[in-house]
């Protein structure tokens, strides 16, 4: 081969080259992106979602979120998100699911498909033992109640005909009650009792009634995500047979089961 030949080869290779590595670099990225699985919630609702001190999120969501994502064989990755915008970022398609103790409604249907339930709640009225407030009867236009903006619990406000203010999360609004500023909280009853038992001044929080409404939790999904949505709806029924969300509920929840009925 004489030396123009050769460096003809060589050049001729480092083009190959030039467009091989890049393509096979990109294919294993996106076999990485589709091993992947990403949940969002607000990382401001404990115990179902928060930051812990080390800043990382952690709660009973995120735990069924991995355990779901073990049982496809897939990493996963918990987003948090501002809990106002993260149907929008579903729909943007910034990650696959949100995870993060969403109640399925009729209004969240239009725009999103539901998972089937993996856990059950209720609106619960939190108030201070020294308000003189027992009933959620006596609640009216000159109480102010604090909840977090995006969530059900606004019509159950406007229900109770008090003055709502909103907040980014819980975290937030049981704070503003136990300082005085607010004359109530309209939150989840478990997230609320989670809550006043590890809050200083929490022992000066009270639940006043019954829930308002039971509430039945699912993961919302992208309306074209047919096939995900089923391929997790497999995984979350065989964990309530297998036992495996009762487990992490037993974990989060001192031994009760919020997953059944």
């Amino acid at each position: 081969m004489n030396t123009k030949r050769l460096w003809k080869t060589i050049a001729t290779v480092g083009i190959l080259l030039l467009i091989t590595i890049p393509l096979a670099f990109a294919q294993g990225q996106q076999e990485a992106e589709d091993n992947t699985i990403s949940f969002a919630g607000s990382g401001g609702y404990p115990p179902f979602n928060y930051m812990n001190e080390s800043g990382e999120v952690e709660g009973f969501d995120v735990d069924v979120a991995q355990a779901i994502a073990d049982k496809l064989g897939m990493e996963m990755e918990y987003v948090t998100t501002a809990w106002d915008g993260i149907i929008e970022g579903l729909r943007a398609r910034r990650y696959d699911g949100i995870l993060g103790s969403m109640a399925i409604t009729d209004e969240r249907e239009e725009r999103v498909d539901f998972s089937i339930p993996y856990y059950y709640s209720g609106a619960q009225v939190f108030v201070l033992k020294d308000s003189g407030i027992e009933s959620v009867e006596e609640l009216d236009s000159s109480h102010t109640i604090g909840l977090v903006t995006g969530t059900t619990f606004e019509q159950d406000a406007v229900d109770l005909g008090v003055q709502a203010k909103l907040y980014e999360d819980d975290n937030q609004t049981l704070l503003e009650l136990i300082n005085g500023r607010n004359d109530g909280v309209l939150t989840d009853r478990v997230v609320g009792l989670n809550a006043v038992t590890k809050m200083k001044g929490g022992e000066n929080v009270t639940a006043i009634g019954s829930v308002l409404r039971a509430e039945t939790m699912g993961i919302a999904f992208h309306e074209d995500d047919d096939d995900l949505r089923e391929r997790v709806n497999a995984a979350l029924q065989e964990m309530h047979d297998d036992g495996t969300l009762s487990e992490i509920s037993a974990k989060w929840f001192n031994g009760e089961d919020i997953t059944r009925k």
